[in-house]
């Protein structure tokens, strides 16, 4: 016959192990930039508008003739000031474009800084998705870059 304590003991070992591994898998850098349900949702519609003096926006990875890449993915978006203004980093805002718009930001927040976006081993489910990047400059000069890319297997 097992002892009460016995087995309050086993169900902490148990859940110390599973907290372990999903701290492990969290540590090993895979970071869920959309999910499965977002990819699901109809695509939204791209916005444009015309020139800006706000601070310019270089999508370095996936580069933009990639064409079908695999995940996870390294996702890098460098900012760079224009006129010696600085950077907003604040004002930053990434968004996956379906329809509603998913706000990409909070989830992003550590790995954005004046210099850019750097998320390494970005999960991205199959499929073809589009992402909008917002940032302004400390004047309030803001600027946008819309990019597309199409994940296989």
């Amino acid at each position: 016959m097992k002892y009460p304590e016995e087995t309050a003991v086993r169900s902490v070992n148990a859940m110390i192990l599973v907290l372990t591994v999903v701290g492990f898998i969290k540590a090993a850098g895979a970071m869920e930039l959309i999910t499965q349900e977002e990819a699901k949702l109809p695509d939204g519609i791209s916005r444009s508008r015309g020139v800006t003096l706000g601070p310019l926006i270089i999508l370095v990875s996936p580069p933009a003739t990639a064409g079908m890449i695999k995940s996870p993915l390294n996702l890098k978006i460098k900012f760079e000031s224009r006129g010696g203004v600085k950077v907003d980093e604040d004002s930053v805002v990434l968004t996956y474009e379906k329809n509603p718009p998913i706000d990409l930001t909070q989830r992003s927040r550590s790995f954005i800084s004046m210099q850019g976006i750097n998320i390494e081993n970005a999960t991205v489910p199959i499929g073809k998705h589009s992402i909008r990047v917002d940032v302004k400059d400390v004047q309030g000069r803001s600027n946008f870059l819309e990019f597309g890319f199409t994940i296989t297997r």
